[in-house]
């Protein structure tokens, strides 16, 4: 019986590449093939994105361009407007001075230089008298605020006032020429500055006395206090304010708090001296337990930062049971709490 022919195999030098991974890998045959089939899918997937890629648009900057240019006129056109109107409101505010040096205001008539009252005179009469217009109008001001010209001098110091102007109109200013000192007539006879030249008479200060009682610190009004040397209108009428809101003073040591008395050691000294509290004062109590924020923050020694702790402060751990009980709170300075405690009161 003849021998059945050997299976057919494929020759040895086709694909070599598979049998080398079958040798290297110990693949079998389905296991070679599902892996090149796993590597042409990797493969694919990775080549797919490049390929499928929208192409970039191609930018034209001639619409863009387009739009630019109008809105650069919409813009040019909008400024051109706002500086000729604010132009135009500037011109109608200043006017132009004409050609020629002549002054943009209206030209006033002058009149003949006679014996004239400065105090009487308007600013059209100022200019009437050569003054010029802006000056004028400054003159009258710095008059009525002074309470009228007691002397030439006053008149000269009107700033940006021609000397040269000055000069002309002096002679026939019906003031005197300065105002007169301590030691003048008029001061002697009882009146700061005697009557002038026209027959005018000028207000009367009274002397402050040399010798003076001392007097209750928290019933003396502001005339009481402007005997004082160097306490005037002004200083007077803040001490009393100051006692009103503090609720009256219990130590003579209290003026150094007031503002205006901080850098005035000689003041204070004089107010020591001529002024007392009387023993066994009791001032206007703070009401710690039963004032409100608003009642609480005014007085010059509590204001807001404290006044909103001790209300929260008492919500929060009940009433006050003595003053000492404020120490509790931490941004009461111990300096500040030794002026507060007379006047907490924890009713």
């Amino acid at each position: 019986m003849p021998a059945s022919p050997p299976p057919h195999r494929p020759p040895g030098n086709r694909w070599p590449a598979w049998r080398w991974l079958r040798r290297y890998f110990g693949f079998s045959r389905a296991e070679t093939s599902g892996f090149v089939l796993l590597l042409l899918v990797v493969l694919a997937i990775a080549a797919l994105p490049p390929l499928l890629r929208p192409t970039d648009p191609v930018y034209l900057p001639a619409a863009d361009q387009h739009q630019l240019d109008a809105w650069s006129q919409d813009l040019s056109a909008r400024l051109d407007s706002g500086r000729a109107a604010s132009t135009h409101a500037f011109a109608e505010r200043y006017p132009a001075r004409p050609r020629g040096g002549g002054s943009r205001y209206p030209a006033v008539p002058q009149v003949r230089l006679a014996p004239f009252d400065p105090n009487a005179l308007t600013a059209e009469g100022w200019e009437a008298r050569g003054v010029p217009h802006f000056v004028a109008g400054r003159i009258v001001n710095y008059g009525q605020k002074a309470g009228g010209f007691r002397a030439k001098s006053q008149v000269q110091r009107v700033y940006g006032l021609p000397d040269s102007v000055y000069q002309r109109l002096a002679p026939f200013m019906q003031l005197p020429e300065a105002l007169p000192g301590r030691g003048s007539a008029g001061y002697a006879a009882g009146g700061r500055f005697g009557a002038g030249e026209g027959g005018r008479a000028f207000e009367k200060v009274a002397r402050k006395p040399a010798h003076l009682q001392p007097f209750d610190l928290n019933l003396a009004d502001t005339t009481q206090l402007m005997q004082i040397k160097g306490i005037g209108r002004g200083r007077a009428k803040g001490l009393v304010k100051y006692r009103a809101e503090l609720g009256g003073y219990v130590a003579e040591s209290q003026l150094t708090d007031y503002f205006m008395l901080r850098d005035a050691p000689d003041l204070v000294d004089s107010l020591r001296k001529y002024t007392f509290v009387a023993a066994g004062y009791a001032p206007r109590p703070v009401l710690v337990n039963s004032a409100t924020f608003d009642e609480l923050w005014p007085h010059p020694l509590v204001r807001k930062p404290l006044a909103r702790l001790i209300v929260a402060f008492r919500k929060q751990h009940g009433p006050f049971k003595t003053p000492d009980d404020l120490r509790q709170i931490k941004i009461l300075k111990e300096e500040d709490f030794v002026k507060l405690r007379p006047y907490v009161r924890c009713e």
